[in-house]
């Protein structure tokens, strides 16, 4: 076995693909320092599984990237093949070559290939462990490696001979072993946890399971108590309700002898009724007429009244305007044009004044100038004096200093000019490509602007919709929960109206003929009116409507006969003289007749029911209806019914059949409509729900754009980053060059200024001669007074030209104010004058208006007094109707009283039969639902004639029961009681407790047996680890011993007369170990290594890996110049043994030395061309025959 090609692609340095063939033997490769000789031993190590990025000479694992060059772009990924010859089946896998890849791409993932098939780094490193190639690398020495083995610790070492007596693999799965230990004893741990608690919950859940069997029997007992006196009770109230049925008929025939009486009496108050009906609009006509008189009477004396308010008024305004008058306007113009003259002529005055302040100000300049002119000349003179004592000579210098300093900053003026040429042309390529990048980047953003804009309509149309949907869904929700709670209550109602009474068994015979239905059926009730109308109706809100008096003559024949009970039955079509509705009622009260629309065949009877009823609002108005009107009956609107000689309310009560019904009309109506909305809502989610998805189609298609938009951009904005740095870097070099020749250039003008100032000097000192007179200054002296004089005439001139200005805008604002005032006074004078001839006209009016109702008033009052009498006496006639129709109706009030208290009578004896029937129902309902058993089971299982068999307990046999008893409703009281309060005694029962406590006891059996399983996987997985450990310590004791005996002969070859050897840190335990080297080269005592020299170091390092390279030998071998630090000797030796090892193992070494060349079978050298790029080139040596 050994390593047949490598093959590099875009790693390191080797940007190109790069094959190099290799053979067993020896092979060197060869090259100058930087070529790229350690990038192959880097490249072996990366294939093998090398995951540092430190030990591949990087900072990161992306380092292994061609990373590019200033004549090479980079490289997206880099790739590594290694071919290994396994003719010998070193490697177990069935083929004679083994081909491992390495691909790593720029975003730092790995992909590793045996043979073209993708696997994993594991397996990688299980398939080289069994030849000694381990993730420890101990067969790669790379540069500088030699002393890290020999500072690495004891148990690093130890991992050398480990890896290379392939015990690796064994340590992994011990490591996996222990792994899964781990997580055992975790899940040991939770099923013992578990198993103790379902063990501590078995206890009290079997006390609530024994619990539970004796509460069963105990309920047992209370339920037959409870069905044994159930029926009981229906069977007495059945008896009850028999007798009370046959009590009846005579309070029947009483009741039908008054009512005959009162149509009489009502006959004749009908007739009196209508007579005041008729004789009523003549007493409403009169009144009306003398109120409308009244009213005019008084209209009349309030508009004459007005209309002397209105003439005194007008008289005191006229008179109070007259007294007060404004300013005149004319003498308010003359007085401006006054005052404009005034500005005009100090207008003149401004003009002279500017014209002697411009005067001053030019003489003040001319003498200022003249001073300073004076003071530079004496200036001048005291400095050439200066000069010319200090020598000439001094001057000629500086002069000649100057010219030199100029020359030179003019030469570097032009070093400036010639690079600020080639920055520019630097800055303008720059600037170009940069002004195309960002002119593509402006495109893409353009579109990434209109992807913006696509996105957010998309996800504002998804959110609209999606808001949309849940408001749609929210409707559907809230309308399906009113539909179903209306149809609740629509059922509810509707078993309210199917009640069992005589009513409903005519209702339901086959063969009722004549029976046209209930008459609440017929009627139509205003909302809010049902129980007021119910109680005002009594017996006939639940009342049958038959065809005739024959057809009701038969019905009520029939109930007796068949003992179904009574029922109301009212004639249709019955008709009845039509009388005039209640009037003058108060506030708050209206006829009953105003609130219900009856239909044709009906509208008799229920005039004649609700004739003398009115609605009312309270209490207070029904009281005052029944003081007013004693025949009237007031009904307010919670069913309380008032009358002369009785009262019926109170609390809420059952509703009759027509306050059902038309709870059943209203229900039905508001579930019609709640069921429209839900279908509508329905079909807005179906169509929103669709629309949501495209929406949602849409923006995710949009935002995926927009991603690949972001990516190009990035990419384009990276160039663009890197192009900036440039121009930056490019501006500021312009920059500076710019500042250094800025500041070049204000030296030469520095310069030249001084040197134009030192040749004037020159001048004048060469000019003045000898003549070192001092200058005068009277002249200088005389120009300062004058221009000190000068300025302060120019002070005055200004000061008088402001106070001209001044006075003359505080006179253009008087004319304008005089202006403003004559202008106003005169449009007041016109708007009085207006105002005077409208009041002159109202007053006209006003005198006109009064003398009118002067004459009116007399006519009025005549009117007055002849409506005065009539309406006088038409309400006396009305008074004489009033009386008769009063005592009538105490007549009818009276005999009403006797009927009404015969059919309230009657009333409650039907009301109390009816409770009666709906206590049986209730308990028959109770039976059903409670006890879940029928009526007539009941009865015949459980009645009072039945004997009472013993409930056996959990613990009694059958042949311990006693014998059972006749019912006695006293004991069976007591029985149920006793059984109460033995079931109560018991606290709260779990009724689930037996199924539960059977369920606990199968899943602890069940965890019981996976505790079990789960303690033997722990010993079989310990047993493992002791196999491992002993195949472990065997091997590595072996290995120990062999490399320990190679080491001590390795060690005298290489250092003869020195002494080596290996020793265990601790013998007694071969698991953990470490292994110390031991070296006294000859003629030293020392063995420490710390204390060798780098070459002794260097060759202890060889001797340890090659004395493990002798004991346990790997197919092959690289090494990177382990033999640059040794001398011509120490070389020898080491070659020696690097020939020993070419018999067993292939050896690849990097090297600079010619000896170990001459030894090689093959030679590979290694060039790094212009471009960074490695090349290589190869040459077999034993193919070359000697000149």
């Amino acid at each position: 076995m050994y390593v047949k090609n490598l093959t590099l692609k875009g790693f390191k340095s080797f940007a190109s693909a790069t094959s190099m063939r290799l053979e067993p033997g020896i092979t060197c490769i060869v090259g100058p320092n930087g070529s790229g000789k350690s990038n192959v031993v880097d490249a072996l190590a990366w294939v093998m599984g090398e995951q540092g990025a430190k030990s591949l000479r990087g900072g990161k694992m992306e380092d292994v990237i061609f990373a590019g060059t200033p004549g090479r772009a980079a490289l997206g990924r880099a790739e590594v093949s290694l071919t290994i010859d396994n003719s010998d089946g070193a490697l177990p896998i069935d083929y004679t070559e083994v081909t491992i890849t390495r691909t790593m791409f720029k975003g730092g993932g790995s992909d590793y290939a045996i043979n073209g098939t993708s696997c994993r780094l594991l397996d990688i490193q299980e398939l080289l462990s069994d030849s000694g190639i381990g993730r420890e690398m101990h067969v790669i020495v790379g540069q500088g490696q030699l002393d890290a083995v020999l500072r690495a610790t004891p148990e690093e070492r130890r991992g050398f001979i480990e890896e290379a007596a392939g015990v690796l693999k064994h340590r992994k799965r011990k490591e996996r072993a222990l792994r899964k230990l781990d997580a055992m004893e975790t899940n040991l741990a939770r099923a013992t946890d578990l198993t103790a608690e379902i063990r501590r919950q078995l206890g009290p859940l079997g006390r609530q399971a024994q619990t539970a069997r004796r509460a069963a029997t105990i309920q047992a007992e209370v339920r037959d108590a409870r069905l044994r006196l159930l029926a009981d009770d229906l069977v007495q109230l059945t008896s009850t309700l028999e007798q009370e049925v046959a009590d009846e008929q005579a309070v029947l025939q009483r009741q039908h002898a008054v009512e005959a009486q009162l149509v009489t009496a009502k006959g004749r108050l009908e007739a009196l009724e209508a007579e005041a009906a008729q004789q009523a609009p003549a007493v409403d006509q009169a009144a009306a007429r003398w109120y409308a008189a009244n009213a005019l009477a008084e209209r009349v004396a309030a508009t004459g009244s007005l209309a002397a308010e209105r003439v005194r008024l007008l008289a005191e305004h006229e008179a109070s305007e007259q007294q007060s008058s404004g300013r005149d306007p004319e003498k308010l113009r003359e007085q401006a044009a006054r005052l404009r003259e005034d500005h005009e002529r100090l207008g003149g005055e401004i003009d002279r004044a500017a014209a002697a302040l411009e005067a001053a100000v030019q003489r003040r300049t001319d003498l200022e100038q003249a001073h300073q002119e004076e003071q530079q000349r004496l200036q001048r003179v005291a400095r050439a004096i200066a000069d010319r004592r200090e020598g000439l000579a001094k001057l000629e210098g500086q002069v000649a200093a100057r010219h030199s300093r100029i020359d030179a900053a003019q030469g570097e003026l032009d070093r400036f000019d010639a690079s600020e040429a080639d920055i520019a042309q630097r800055l303008a390529d720059a600037e170009r490509e940069y002004a195309e990048l960002e002119a593509g980047i402006a495109a893409d953003e353009q579109g990434e602007a209109d992807l913006d804009t696509v996105y957010e309509a998309a996800e504002a149309k998804r959110v609209e919709a999606a808001a949309a949907l849940e408001e749609a869904l929210e409707a559907e929700r809230t309308a399906d929960r009113d539909r179903s709670s209306l149809q609740a209550r629509l059922d509810a109602l509707s078993l309210g109206l199917r009640r069992t009474d005589g009513a409903a068994h005519l209702l339901a015979a086959d063969d009722a003929d004549g029976i046209a239905g209930r008459l609440s059926e017929q009627l139509t009730i205003e909302s809010g009116s049902e129980a007021a109308i119910a109680a005002a109706l009594g017996w006939a809100a639940d009342a049958i409507l038959v065809a005739d008096l024959e057809t009701a003559g038969q019905a009520v024949g029939r109930l007796r006969r068949e003992e179904a009970g009574s029922a109301g039955l009212v004639i249709s079509g019955t008709p009845t003289p039509t009388v005039a509705a209640p009037s003058h009622l108060p506030d708050g009260a209206r006829p009953a007749l105003a609130a219900v629309t009856a239909a044709p065949e009906v509208a008799g009877v229920v005039d004649q029911l609700l004739r003398d009823v009115v609605l009312v609002d309270s209490v207070d108005v029904a009281k005052a209806v029944v003081r007013q009107d004693d025949s009237l009956t007031a009904v307010t609107l919670d069913g309380d019914v008032f009358a002369r000689r009785f009262v019926r309310g109170g609390s809420a009560g059952a509703p009759s059949l027509l306050e059902i019904q038309a709870a059943v009309d209203e229900t039905q109506t508001a579930l019609d409509e709640a069921t429209a909305r839900a279908e509508q809502a329905r079909f807005a989610s179906t169509g929103l729900r669709a629309k949501v998805q495209e929406h949602s189609e849409a923006a995710e298609a949009a935002l995926s754009r927009l991603g690949e938009s972001d990516a190009r951009m990035a990419a384009i904005a990276e160039q663009l980053g890197r192009l900036g740095q440039v121009i930056r870097g490019v501006t500021g070099e312009r920059a500076r060059l710019e500042q250094s020749r800025t500041q070049a250039q204000e030296a030469v003008t520095a310069h030249r200024t001084e040197l134009a100032d030192l040749e004037q000097r020159l001048a004048d000192a060469q000019a003045d001669g000898d003549d070192l007179a001092e200058p005068s200054t009277d002249e200088r002296d005389r120009l300062a007074v004058e221009a000190a004089a000068a300025r302060s005439a120019e002070t005055d001139q200004r000061l008088n030209l402001r106070t001209r200005e001044e006075q003359a805008r505080s006179l253009k604002e008087r004319v304008d104010g005089l202006e403003a005032a004559a202008e106003s006074e005169l449009r007041a004078r016109e708007r009085a004058r207006q105002a005077r001839a409208r009041r002159e006209a109202q007053a006209t009016v006003a005198r006109a208006v009064q003398h009118g109702c002067r004459q009116t008033k007399g006519l009025v009052d005549t009117v007055l007094t002849v409506a005065k009498i009539q309406r006088e006496e038409a309400e006396a006639a009305r008074t004489v109707r009033d009386t008769a129709l009063r005592e009538q109706r105490s007549a009818v009030a009276a005999i009403g009283d006797q009927l009404r208290e015969l059919t309230d009578t009657v009333h409650r004896d039907e009301v109390a039969r009816a409770e009666q029937r709906l206590r049986i129902e209730a308990m028959q309902t109770r039976a059903v639902e409670e006890l879940g058993i029928e009526p007539d089971v009941l009865v015949e299982e459980f009645g009072p004639h039945q004997l009472i068999a013993h409930i056996p307990g959990p613990d009694e046999g059958a042949d311990d029961l006693p014998e059972p008893i006749p019912f006695e409703r006293a004991a069976q009281e007591q029985r149920l009681r006793s059984a109460e309060r033995r079931l109560s005694q018991l606290g709260r029962v779990n009724p689930l407790a037996l199924e539960e406590f059977a369920a606990l006891e199968e899943r602890h059996k069940f965890l019981t047996e996976q505790l079990e399983d789960l303690k033997k996987s722990k010993a079989d997985l310990l047993d493992i680890v002791a196999e491992v450990d002993q195949r472990v310590q065997q091997a590595f004791a072996d290995a120990f011993v062999d490399t320990a005996e190679q080491f001590e002969g390795v060690f005298s070859r290489l250092f003869p007369g020195g002494e080596g050897r290996l020793v265990l840190t601790d013998p007694d335990d071969m698991l953990t170990t470490g292994i110390e080297v031991e070296a006294r080269p000859p003629g030293k005592k020392i063995k420490r290594l710390s204390l060798l020299s780098g070459g002794e170091r260097s060759l202890v390092a060889v001797a340890l890996l090659v004395s493990i390279f002798k004991a346990r030998p790997s197919p092959f071998y690289i090494m990177d110049e382990v033999e640059a630090a040794l001398d011509d000797a120490n070389l020898g030796r080491l070659i020696t043994l690097f020939e020993e090892l070419r018999d067993s193992s292939q050896l690849i070494v990097i090297t600079h030395q010619k000896r170990t060349m001459e030894v090689a079978d093959a030679l590979y050298g290694v060039s790094m061309r212009g471009d960074g790029v490695t090349t290589v080139v190869s040459q077999r040596i034993r193919d070359v025959q000697p000149a």
